[in-house]
């Protein structure tokens, strides 16, 4: 009786400790990876805003083509740039400006607010009180204006990048880099295609009220609102309204309006 009670103990005694030495492994290679995978994010972060911004080349490495691109950190309350004070505080609460997050800022409660639901037409549910920029210059002058946006769509909240030409205006690109939407239809903001539209379209109409949306069909030439409208993904018009509300939302009062007021109004 006893031998088989020892032979039950030893059994456990080894899964016990097999279990013990894996969990070692694991949070070892988990630990030791961090680094690589952090590093990996970043990259591919910054691959998608040179993608958004058209300025991406395949056969230049990312870091080096980043080296055109200034990160700066904007107050969204006041549209100003954070001040140096503002910075080391979000670098003290672990958001320096080189791998500032701002999702996971738009989650943490000292810096991100509910939005009520009247004003929250992105459904976003929170909005953070800073975001990060990328202005890449020519010749001692502002030529790309890279502002993150994110908003849901059918099934997922879609996050990515939009471009505006130097006048703070002209929408030089759009890309996102993440969401869950269905392939073939609202996955099709992916298709280069469909981005290629946005090129060129303005933010604003004649009466300075944001107005760039994507239409139900196709855009109709000639119509006397065709430079803010982009042609609806075909059969996903939930994601096609979510992506006119999203791009509503962050080029406007709740987002980079204050912002972008402030750069035109240095002559950018």
């Amino acid at each position: 009786m006893s031998a088989n009670n020892d032979s039950i103990q030893k059994t456990i005694l080894v899964a016990v400790l097999l279990c013990l030495v894996c969990s070692v492994i694991v949070s070892g290679a988990a630990v030791s990876l961090k680094p690589m995978q952090v590093k990996n994010k970043l990259e591919d972060k910054r691959k998608n805003i040179l993608a958004a911004a058209g300025l991406l080349q395949e056969d230049k490495s990312i870091e080096e083509q980043f080296k055109q691109v200034t990160t700066r950190i904007v107050n969204l309350e006041s549209g100003d740039y954070a001040t140096d004070t503002e910075l080391a505080e979000l670098k003290a609460a672990g958001y320096p400006v080189e791998t500032f997050d701002q999702r996971r800022l738009s989650k943490d409660g000292t810096y991100s607010a509910s939005l009520p639901g009247n004003i929250d037409i992105a459904s976003i549910k929170r909005l953070e009180k800073y975001a990060a920029v990328f202005l890449v210059e020519k010749d001692g002058a502002v030529d790309r204006i890279i502002l993150p946006v994110h908003g849901y769509g059918l099934w997922s909240t879609l996050y990515g990048f939009v471009a505006l030409q130097s006048d703070a205006e002209t929408i030089a690109g759009l890309g996102f880099y993440a969401h869950g939407e269905t392939p073939g239809l609202g996955g099709e903001v992916d298709n280069p295609s469909w981005k290629a539209l946005w090129m060129g379209k303005k933010v604003h109409d004649a009466s300075g009220a944001v107005a760039i949306n994507v239409v139900k069909g196709k855009v109709v030439p000639g119509n006397n609102k065709e430079i803010n409208q982009v042609d609806g993904l075909s059969g996903a018009t939930l994601t096609s309204n979510g992506v006119s509300n999203l791009m509503r939302f962050w080029l406007g009062e709740q987002g980079f309006a204050g912002y972008l007021k402030t750069l035109k109004g240095q002559g950018v």
